[in-house]
């Protein structure tokens, strides 16, 4: 008989770090894919699917985000609100004046695993349009993408 030793994360013995990312001139995609990956926890050696071993991550500048070719006039957002032709459609324009930091959640949601424990992973996602966050005390990392 073959016996290995499969090693599997407990929620008690996580330890959850703190990362920060300058959102200021990168690809909303590309930034997003490192956002979830850290979110997830697959950065780390002890990476389980079903225990939610991933970071803290804050984004500064979400303001100056940027997409690459013709998508910054093209882009659309669409939403449903659930009664007989209520599609909407929002333009990437509108959205980042109104909430930046919502484009951003959205880019980073649709990238994490469509389950119960995402919804806890994307609380751990703090976006904010400027330079400054209250997080300080938490003395967060720089993440380098």
């Amino acid at each position: 008989m073959i016996t290995t030793n499969t090693f599997i994360a407990k929620k008690e013995s996580v330890k959850h770090n703190w990362h920060i990312i300058d959102a200021n001139n990168l690809i909303l995609g590309r930034m997003a894919v490192k956002i979830a990956t850290v979110l997830m926890g697959k950065h780390k050696p002890e990476y389980t699917p079903h225990v939610d071993t991933g970071d803290f991550v804050i984004v500064v500048n979400a303001d100056k985000i940027r997409l690459t070719g013709k998508k910054m006039k093209e882009k659309m957002y669409y939403f449903h609100t659930g009664y007989i032709g209520g599609l909407n459609e929002r333009p990437f324009e509108w959205m980042m004046k109104k909430s930046a930091e919502r484009v951003i959640m959205l880019a980073v949601r649709r990238m994490l695993p469509k389950n119960k424990l995402a919804q806890k992973m994307l609380t751990k996602l703090k976006v904010y349009q400027g330079p400054d966050h209250p997080h300080d005390a938490q003395q967060p990392e720089p993440l380098t993408i």
